[in-house]
């Protein structure tokens, strides 16, 4: 083992993912769908051969700790296979330490030990986990209990010494009888919406409706144990009455009636996880509370966290969902097979590979059909950015490493300004090309965003939906969602320099200190990982201009304008 170990995450389930660290440093964290450019894309059997190797640096050298986990899905059943790959593919180091852990424990170990605390409660909410008979921590609950039973989610203590699991819920697998609040919100997004990853969908559609008009109860909650009513998969089973159809509009009865089921859902889901979360604030007195698993997307419930519970501090990780795990295994294997202390901390969310300038450069070679400008100043880049901007321009971002979490903090963003309302109304429509009410999230100034938000912390990960103050709300509608609450991001002294200068900029000459963003893909695509893949989303989409540092890149035929 060389003096600064090589450690390897893998996650085999759902969303995929792959985290290399040397010591406590991150070399790269990445979901498998940014190389395949399939969403949400599960692992698979040759996945080092085909997928990881050919594309990822640093793979090469010797891997000292190897740490995996799966859930419950059939992967685990070709695990000879896993092994076989692994050998053929990996040059592990003699005496390399080996583990495979349960789904919910790494997910405690990409949140915890990254965060900023010394202790915390810790709540792990998904849809499910691992098997008991699969488990690899110690919980009394599981003693009599049947094997196959699977966790829905799971509470623990924590500190840097060790973590301790205070409580878990368990589904039986009776398909009639779905319990948890994971399996809730699935249930709910799939009688809306066709297809995987439409949770965001539900929570900004649920905006715009009446959560009291379908009369229905809230679900059943007994401390960790959530249960869902009859009456919940009564309506939930009438598929026809609320799935959404493109092109649908407010001005629509059916529309109101889909909006209604998820304005309920979303009201039930939320009251249920703030009665978890008082309860496992009972069971550990925390003042700090770390949650993850995919509901901690949910940004509406986590500001409801911060607010209405009576833990004081709350961290969400900027990829709390299963695509984490990955990064909580190699945590693992650095604390727990090597006993050493995670100095990593999850301040910022770019770990992806750092792309090279040849590549970039690569990409551009032969770009005829494209204006390319070469501004090595950044500020002068800077400049020239704003003032597309300020001209009703869309201006697509890519720089550094990608953030390895689903949500584009700035590093393969789409800008805009969020002075104008069909600016929102024009991306979703024209770039996008997706649902008209899906809501755009502000950048903003951090010593700025109390004027503009009610919010007075950091929230570098757009992790949490804060009201927009009414007197800004008319100043800044393209990033006003219709309860007038946005899914803002932060950007203080210490964050991405760019960011930091366009903001101060734009703020400069408009008086705003606020920017529209949004993810830099196209419609059912993951995010672009790679420059070639920047260049082609740009060229196929209406965007006006492409910043690739140190380069501008404008069309030869000008789209037409947002309006």
């Amino acid at each position: 083992m060389s003096d600064v170990p090589r450690i390897l995450g893998v996650n085999r389930t759902q969303d995929a993912s792959l985290c290399l660290m040397e010591g406590s440093r991150v070399v790269f964290a990445i979901q498998k769908e940014r190389l395949t450019r399939q969403k949400h894309h599960w692992g698979k059997v040759d996945d080092f051969r085909k997928v990881y190797l050919p594309q990822l640096a640093g793979l090469d050298g010797a891997i000292d700790v190897l740490v995996e986990c799966y859930s419950s899905d059939s992967e685990i059943d070709n695990l000879a296979a896993y092994e076989q790959e692994l050998m053929e593919s990996l040059r592990l180091s003699p005496g390399c330490r080996r583990a495979r852990i349960s789904h919910h424990l790494a997910h405690v170990y990409s949140v915890f030990h990254p965060s900023p605390f010394e202790d915390a409660a810790v709540m792990i909410i998904d849809g499910q986990g691992s098997p008991v008979s699969d488990l690899t921590e110690q919980w009394s609950g599981t003693a009599g209990v049947p094997g196959d039973w699977r966790e829905v989610s799971s509470f623990y203590r924590a500190d840097r010494q060790r973590v301790e699991c205070v409580g878990k819920q368990l589904w039986d697998r009776n398909e009639r009888r779905l319990v948890g609040l994971g399996m809730f919100y699935f249930l709910l997004t799939q009688a809306i919406f066709s297809g995987a990853g439409s949770e965001g969908k539900v929570m900004g559609l649920a905006s715009y409706g009446n959560p009291d008009a379908l009369g229905l109860p809230p679900l059943d909650v007994d401390g960790a144990q959530v249960t869902i009513p009859a009456r919940w998969f009564e309506v939930l089973a009438e598929r026809g009455r609320f799935r959404y159809a493109d092109g649908q509009t407010a001005d629509t009865a059916r529309f109101a009636d889909i909006a209604n089921l998820a304005a309920a859902g979303q009201r039930a889901f939320e009251d249920a996880v703030l009665e978890v979360a008082r309860w496992l604030h009972r069971q550990t007195g925390a003042e700090n509370l770390c949650f993850a698993g995919g509901t901690g997307l949910n940004c509406a419930t986590n500001d409801r966290l911060l607010r209405e519970t009576p833990f004081r501090r709350v961290f969400i990780p900027p990829a709390p969902s299963d695509a984490g795990t990955s990064l909580g295994c190699a945590v693992y294997g650095l604390t727990e097979l090597l006993g050493t202390r995670c100095d990593f901390r999850w301040e910022s969310d770019f770990l992806g590979p750092q792309p090279r300038l040849d590549d970039i450069e690569a990409a551009l070679r032969g770009a005829d059909d494209l204006i390319v400008e070469r501004i090595d100043d950044a500020g002068a880049l800077c400049t020239r950015m704003v003032d597309l901007l300020c001209a009703t321009k869309v201006v697509a971002l890519y720089q550094g490493r990608s953030e390895f979490g689903p949500r584009a903090l700035g590093h393969r963003s789409i800008l805009g300004d969020p002075r104008h309302g069909y600016m929102r109304d024009w991306i979703n429509s024209r770039v996008k090309e997706r649902e008209w009410f899906r809501p755009l999230a502000p950048f903003v100034l951090l010593e700025r965003a109390e004027e503009f938000f009610d919010i007075r912390r950091p929230s570098p990960f757009m992790q949490f939906a804060a009201p927009v103050r009414p007197q800004a709300a008319h100043i800044i509608p393209a990033v006003t969602h219709v309860d007038c609450t946005a899914r803002l991001q932060t950007v203080g002294e210490g964050d991405d320099p760019l960011l930091r200068a366009l903001l101060i900029e734009f703020n400069a000459r408009t008086g705003v200190p606020v920017l529209l963003n949004t993810s830099f893909n196209r419609k059912e695509e993951p995010i672009v990982e790679t420059p070639a893949e920047a260049l082609e989303s740009f060229r196929r989409t209406p965007m006006h201009a492409l910043a690739m540092p140190p380069f501008l890149i404008r069309k030869r035929v000008e789209p037409d304008p947002v309006s």
